[in-house]
């Protein structure tokens, strides 16, 4: 799918020249040498460090600088030699995702760039260890804010949910429409998008990420994989991937976005642990939308802006596939909504303004959702 760029650093270079491939389980260390020697040149640039160096910038993977847990294993902060304050990802050898994974997310990392991915600093393959390097996002992920809030932070308010709709669809909107050949993200969900301190997202975790379909082909097959509760039903039932899966998933995070709830939540009473399900009748009638809005929002967001979201939600919802709108629609759709703030001021309620002053092009809204 592309180059994996070796950084001129001495040190990383002489350290993953002593990778040992012969041992067990190690033929992903000798695929990374592949790409990154097959093609010179490029933007990508992902470091080989050394375990001792990862060790030693997490103060050997000390509890306190854990940042949290997953399929792949444990996530630390931790600082560079450089000074660079970092998230790195520890592989659980004994985990659910493995060295398949782990190269998927290399190598896509290491090839694709966007404002709303999040960035590969480096990775290390030294004997057993798997362990990726990331930017460090401060303000942790998007399911943080929205389903777990610190008692001292407030929730999120309208605005910023917009923004963090507006650019998870931009992120989503590059790797369909921009990476080529495109690429199927498979693992849309509130955790994996990432917040800086002003709260631009990013999208996170591209292990599960497939080559979407080129040519005459329609889909991928592949084994069903993905967070319940955001999986579209037409690739749960039949192992066919399409980029139309992504935006039934990302349909999933705006309805969260929506509510407040959670895409599967089993505290709640059986007709409301799936989130879909329980919002199904409300989707579909524009009398009752209402009904969907988190009660933390305490009625502050535009009610015309908040109806339009819902519309969108609804169609990135659709059973069939083809009736679900491509992500370049979605953004425009999305960026429409966003140019409608809501803005609380003394002696008044709420007004009306821009973000900013959208170009024609991204403030037309898309026939098909008929906002």
């Amino acid at each position: 799918m592309g180059c994996l760029v070796s950084c001129s650093h001495p040190r990383r270079r002489e350290t993953s020249s002593k990778i040992d491939d012969s041992r067990h389980g190690h033929a992903e260390s000798s695929e990374v040498r592949k790409e990154q020697s097959s093609e010179g040149g490029g933007a990508g640039c992902a470091v080989s460090f050394s375990f001792k160096d990862l060790a030693a910038a997490t103060q050997w993977f000390k509890e306190v600088n854990l940042l949290g847990e997953g399929g792949f294993g444990k996530v630390y902060k931790g600082r560079l030699e450089s000074g660079q304050i970092v998230a790195i990802k520890k592989l659980n050898l004994e985990g659910v995702q493995g060295a398949k994974e782990f190269l998927t997310e290399v190598l896509i990392l290491s090839t694709l760039r966007h404002a709303n991915l999040v960035s590969l600093v480096g990775y290390c393959t030294e004997g057993d260890q798997r362990l990726l390097v990331y930017e460090f996002m401060p303000m942790g992920s998007l399911e943080d804010h929205l389903f777990d809030p610190a008692p001292d932070k407030p929730q999120l308010e309208w605005n910023t949910r917009i923004k963090i709709a507006l650019g998870a669809a931009q992120g989503l909107a590059y790797l369909h429409d921009v990476a080529n050949p495109p690429v199927i993200y498979r693992d849309m969900k509130a955790a994996n998008v990432l917040l800086d301190n002003e709260f631009n997202p990013k999208l996170s975790d591209f292990g599960l990420a497939k080559i979407g379909p080129v040519g005459d082909n329609t889909h991928v097959s592949t084994r069903v994989m993905g967070t319940y509760g955001y999986c579209a039903p037409d690739y749960a039932m039949s192992g066919k991937l399409t980029l139309k899966s992504d935006i039934y998933s990302f349909g999933v995070l705006l309805l969260e976005l929506i509510t407040g709830r959670k895409a599967f939540d089993n505290s709640k009473a059986a007709g409301e642990q799936n989130l879909v399900t329980w919002a199904w009748s409300f989707l579909h009638d524009r009398r009752r939308f209402k009904k969907l809005a988190d009660p933390s929002l305490q009625g502050r967001y535009p009610a015309k802006a908040f109806h339009q979201l819902v519309v969108i939600t609804s169609m990135c919802l659709q059973e069939q596939p083809h009736f679900r709108p491509i992500i370049a629609d979605v953004v425009v759709a999305i960026n429409y909504v966003a140019s409608q703030r809501y803005i609380t001021e003394a002696g008044s309620r709420v007004s009306y303004s821009p973000l900013s002053s959208p170009s024609p092009c991204d403030a037309r809204t898309p026939p098909r959702f008929h906002l």
